[in-house]
């Protein structure tokens, strides 16, 4: 399946939406409109000429593990090198380590590309990045000064090691322990499992960060503490440490996933004692953000198989009269339903990435914006927005590619044709990083709940400012009145979450899934009542490109018809309380 970065659509988002040159100006950073778009052409040849073609091979090959040794699928070490030689590794980390400094608004697209192209191959720089996010905010200066410029060119890669057999979400049933050295050091040993990139062939140095107890640590989560524990030691030694086996996966069998033993491995303190979860959620909200990615690449990747396909495939006649008379049967994107599934999957898509670059313009605000104020007010909005984004996306990933299947028909289902790849690859991202379903009580419990719906409020008078210049002229009148509508039905949603939760601590993970969908399609209703106004304009005002701009009008009416309906849905759901969960005794679960 061939892939090509949706450069069109994502200058539409990143320019014309939300100003990302102005965005960068802001921050200090020169990146103008002609030099952030030669970094998205290029970057569309990198992801569709050389990562592209290697994802079927990858999935197909998998990883070996002989010896104690990983060696990724044919294509990825030569593709490593190139991505790192070309500078791809270094565009967000810090200047002072050799980065470029690129705000997430400015890398999110690439990012973007790279997961469409091969999910597999992004994944081992991918956790790269945000161990050093973690090392800059919370490592010693020693620390960051022998490690950070190796891991910011992706010389070195860098891995996050929490779960263990028994301790998945619940990291207070952690049992990896920290032996404290005379010299300042420690000895970490335990078993870590799902470890992405713990083992691998491209680079020569892996540089994991492990939470473990120290011995005298308090119990459950207050009890962990992060360390920086290397695979090769200063010196040039092998620690101890090694990847006992790979997982046999449903998918990204390109992606090296490991279970990592460490004995008594020496390693060393990052951030303050007993407060590595603290530290390494630093890690966890940017790798939750870039899970979203993922699932906005895979969808991306499935709509353009799933287009490509109905305008080449040949099955019946049109229902109102041949359409390609000259040939034995019509393209199936005549037909009313491979239409609905189209349009589902370009509704969601592109509604997706402009939620993903307004979530990236917070959280570049959040660390870099002038004023403890307007950093402190985008790191609520961050907060907010990313449970959404990582579980709605990676929901709509599988939705999207499951279209896709069903696009091809009995083709879908089988292997040579990349669409099933597709589905079982982004299975994993519902998963991974916190499941959806914890994301959905974490916007329950800690954002919404945290501050009684004040950031959701501040956010929605926000939104409907903009619904009401929507409505103000033109020809969007009923949409905006109708997204008006939902907005304020989320505010009155937030408000009976907030007090059915404080009356019931059940109803805390019974409404949260169904509030948090809820919550994605009212924002991305409120985002292409946004992309239709500009499209009305740049229609009104004479532009050439009259086939996207009605596109994107055709789409955002799409999207207010027969998708944002779903949102009904939900809400009756939700309203449905606790009580019809929980009232069952587990015994009568029995057959």
């Amino acid at each position: 399946m061939n892939y090509q970065a949706p450069l069109r659509d994502m200058r539409f988002v990143l320019h014309e939406l939300f100003d990302v040159a102005g965005h960068c100006r802001q921050l200090g950073i020169d990146l103008d409109r002609d030099t952030l778009d030669g970094i998205l052409e290029e970057a569309a040849r990198f992801t569709g000429e050389v990562v592209a073609p290697l994802n079927r091979n990858s999935d197909e090959q998998g990883c070996q593990l002989a010896g104690g040794e990983v060696t990724t699928p044919d294509g990825f070490r030569d593709a490593y090198r190139q991505y790192v030689a070309h500078g791809w590794a270094s565009m967000t980390g810090p200047q002072a380590y050799g980065g470029q400094g690129l705000p997430q608004m400015a890398s999110a697209s690439f990012h973007e590309m790279l997961m469409a192209a091969s999910l597999s191959f992004r994944i081992y720089s991918g956790l790269t990045e945000g161990a050093v996010l973690a090392l800059h905010r919370h490592g010693s200066p020693a620390l960051q000064q022998a490690y950070l410029a190796p891991m910011v060119s992706g010389e070195w890669a860098g891995t996050m090691c929490l779960t263990e057999p028994q301790a998945g979400t619940d990291l207070a049933l952690l049992r990896t322990r920290a032996q404290p050295q005379v010299d300042g050091s420690y000895r970490i040993t335990g078993s870590k499992i799902f470890i992405s990139g713990g083992e691998q062939d491209l680079t020569d140095n892996i540089i994991h960060l492990v939470l473990a107890r120290l011995p005298d640590a308090p119990a459950g989560v207050r009890g962990i503490s992060l360390f920086l524990v290397p695979k090769l030691l200063p010196g040039g030694e092998r620690n101890a440490l090694g990847c006992g086996a790979l997982e046999h996966k449903m998918g990204i069998k390109g992606a090296s996933t490991c279970v990592m033993n460490f004995d008594g491995a020496l390693g060393w303190l990052v951030g303050e004692a007993n407060q590595g979860l603290a530290c390494m959620f630093t890690m966890m909200n940017d790798a939750r953000f870039q899970v979203g990615l993922q699932g906005l690449g895979i969808a991306e990747a499935a709509f353009q198989g799933g287009l490509a396909y109905a305008r080449e495939r040949l099955q019946s006649r049109a229902l109102t009269g041949p359409v390609a008379a000259d040939r034995p049967a019509d393209p199936i994107i005549v037909h009313p339903d491979v239409r609905r599934m189209l349009l589902t999957q370009k509704a969601l898509t592109e509604g997706c990435r402009m939620l993903a670059i307004y979530t990236a313009r917070q959280l570049d605000l959040e660390h870099a914006a002038a004023g403890d104020q307007a950093r402190q007010g985008a790191a609520r909005r961050a907060a907010l927005l990313i449970p959404i984004v990582k579980a709605f996306f990676t929901d709509v990933g599988q939705e999207v590619a499951s279209l896709g299947v069903q696009l091809y028909g009995g083709h879908g289902y089988i292997r040579e044709w990349g669409m099933e790849q597709l589905m079982r690859d982004s299975r994993i991202t519902q998963l991974y990083e916190g499941t959806n379903g914890i994301q959905a009580l974490d916007l329950v419990r800690r954002k919404l709940l945290g501050d009684g719906g004040a950031e959701l409020n501040l956010l929605v008078d926000e939104l409907a400012l903009q619904v009401e210049a929507a409505g103000a002229g033109g020809g969007l009148h009923a949409m905006a009145a109708a997204v008006g509508q939902r907005l304020e039905e989320w505010r009155a949603l937030a408000g009976h979450v907030v007090e059915a939760c404080q009356h019931d601590p059940q109803e805390m993970g019974a409404v949260s899934v169904d509030f948090l969908a809820y919550s994605a399609y009212v924002l991305l209703a409120a985002l292409w009542l946004q992309a239709a106004m500009r499209a009305e304009a740049a229609l009104a005002g004479g532009s050439a490109e009259t086939g996207f701009y009605r596109a994107k009008l055709h789409a955002a009416q799409f999207y207010w018809r027969r998708v944002l309906p779903r949102a009904t849905a939900h809400r009756e759901a939700l309203l449905g309380g606790a009580d019809c969960l929980m009232a069952l005794p587990a015994s009568d679960f029995a057959f």
